[in-house]
């Protein structure tokens, strides 16, 4: 967190100053660079500097006095493992700068007049999407393309619901079974699954996939053809930068630590696109970005000054509606709002992050990619502010549950996050239907992550950001919650995302159990509440 949030401001900053310094040149022919040898060298230092083991693709549009525009793009540091360096051309997951072009898909929808009926920046989703159905009946009937563009439809991120392995037409019936933390456009709150219902518009309205969508009438046009959604054609290229991750390190307490430097296998190798392609699915370069900004910076517009993106589409989708920090840090600074697709630049897809900057009054962008992830970031800032503080130490005198821990195990289904069958690892004895799958491979699926003495539940759990569930037993009927990713067992090493937590409740012969800290409600919103486990729960799995 402390590398994107540090390496970001201090880069964009550092080319934003260069560029507004340089001096508009008389003629063309004396243009002054913007990535200089000076300031290529103070990246190169900044990254030498936060002992970072990737690098940044760098792209920089700027409009001359003359009315032309100066683009420059480079590379700088390692792209992969093996010390390839990062070029113009390398590529890149951006993130959730993938949404802006989800947007924009769907402003071009907006636009179509052949489309019958025309749909709206008001248009509700329940009139545009068949059986589309939210738990909160309001939200269900009254959602816009703008509410749901703007994040204020009352649901949380509910990020660990997200399997691999789902369409966007699958996703989008999971949604009436996730509990919402605010009521309909009480609040603002940051959710990914609303960018994959405007993802599926493309194909509820002309009957094609998202992706396509997005190639004809973005990509294609603008002539970022490097740039694409799916790994297998990135991956061919030979130009995809591996994703980095400093295993070990806590950068809470030392930014500059180094761990051991981790390549992370890409996060979503389907060969036909995601569900998270429009929050996030989108693999480009900083020579397309460069194509992108400026695209942005005139208005919708390609390189031959022909019209892609209808300038009321672009102005429409930079419009705040949604307030994420309504008093501004410094006084130098507004608050931050959202419109559709962009309001922060940076998020992980993964080894991967991306920031893109616009100084429209200066008619200047800028674009940072890089192939360095702090790990669960996406997840632990959404939770950061709602989870109780993680149970360290189980304590001696520990609680035995209210049944015993072998009742426990088995499975427990969700109708949104899917089925949990559960092992019980404890001592020399291991009990559920899922042992005999999981019981003897675990020490190398999982090197590591079972202490004998304390009893524990380890399920599989295939989303984006896991692939098991660990429950370890604290007190009572409480349990710490893990998410684990076992990348590569031939190398012993084990991602986990911490800090969760798991509580049962026996009502007779039923058991369930409830998920707290893993919804990523917004800012300011309160906890369930309720006389049960059940109706504290943010999320509900049952025996």
């Amino acid at each position: 967190m402390y590398f994107s949030r540090a390496l970001f401001p201090a880069l964009i900053c550092a080319i934003a100053a260069t560029a507004q310094d340089a001096q508009q040149p008389l003629s063309l022919d004396n243009v002054s660079p913007i990535l200089t040898p000076h300031l290529d060298a103070a990246i190169l230092d900044i990254l030498k500097k936060f002992k970072t083991p990737g690098g940044v693709g760098v792209a920089v549009v700027r409009k001359t006095a003359q009315g032309t525009w100066q683009v420059e793009t480079k590379g700088y540091g390692n792209a992969t493992a093996d010390g390839a360096q990062v070029t113009a051309d390398t590529l890149f997951a951006i993130g959730s700068n993938s949404k802006l072009f989800d947007i924009l898909a769907t402003g071009l929808l907006i636009s179509n007049e052949t489309l019958t009926p025309r749909i709206s920046w008001t248009s509700k989703i329940a009139s545009i999407i068949p059986g589309w159905k939210l738990m909160d009946t309001v939200a269900t009937r009254e959602s816009t393309l703008i509410d749901i563009m703007s994040h204020r439809t009352g649901l949380p991120r509910h990020d660990f619901m997200t399997p691999l392995d789902v369409s966007a037409a699958d996703m989008i019936p999971r949604l009436q079974h996730v509990r919402p933390s605010t009521g309909f456009r009480e609040q603002t709150q940051y959710n990914n699954h609303m960018y994959t219902v405007l993802s599926y518009l493309p194909t509820v309205l002309l009957n094609t996939s998202y992706e396509q969508y997005v190639r004809d009438n973005i990509l294609t046009p603008l002539g970022m053809e490097a740039t694409t959604y799916f790994y297998a054609d990135a991956v061919k290229t030979g130009k995809l930068a591996d994703g980095f991750l400093r295993e070990g390190a806590n950068l809470t307490q030392d930014p500059f630590a180094t761990g051991t430097v981790r390549a992370l296998p890409f996060w979503d190798r389907s060969p036909k696109g995601h569900v998270i392609s429009g929050a996030g699915g989108v693999i480009s370069s900083a020579n397309d970005m460069a194509i992108w900004l400026q695209m942005l910076l005139t208005g919708g517009k390609s390189r031959s000054n022909e019209t892609v993106i209808p300038a009321a589409v672009i102005n429409k989708v930079a419009t705040g509606v949604s307030v994420f920090t309504p008093v501004a840090a410094y006084p130098e600074l507004s608050p931050v709002v959202y419109g559709g697709g962009q309001f922060r630049g940076t998020y992980r897809g993964v080894g991967f992050k991306s920031q893109v900057t616009r100084f429209p009054s200066k008619d200047l962008g800028i674009a940072v990619l890089t192939n360095e992830e702090d790990w669960g970031n996406m997840i632990m800032e959404a939770i950061s502010q709602s989870v109780p503080p993680p149970f360290i130490t189980r304590p001696k005198n520990a609680e035995a549950p209210a049944v015993p821990y072998a009742a426990l195990a088995g499975t427990y289904e969700h109708r949104a996050y899917g089925k949990l069958d559960f092992c019980l690892f404890w001592e020399d004895r291991t009990a559920g239907s899922a042992c005999a799958g999981l019981a003897p491979h675990v020490e190398k699926l999982l090197p590591g992550v079972i202490d004998p003495a304390v009893p524990t539940l380890i399920s599989r759990w295939d989303t984006m950001v896991s692939n098991y569930m660990r429950l370890t037993h604290y007190s009572g009927n409480v349990f710490n919650l893990t998410a684990l990713y076992g990348y590569d067992p031939s190398e012993g090493w084990v991602l986990k995302v911490e800090g969760l937590q798991a509580e049962f409740e026996v009502k007779g012969e039923d058991i369930g159990f409830a998920m707290i800290g893993v919804w990523g409600e917004g800012a300011g919103v309160e906890a369930p509440t309720g006389d049960t486990v059940e109706e504290r729960a943010e999320v509900w799995f049952q025996k």
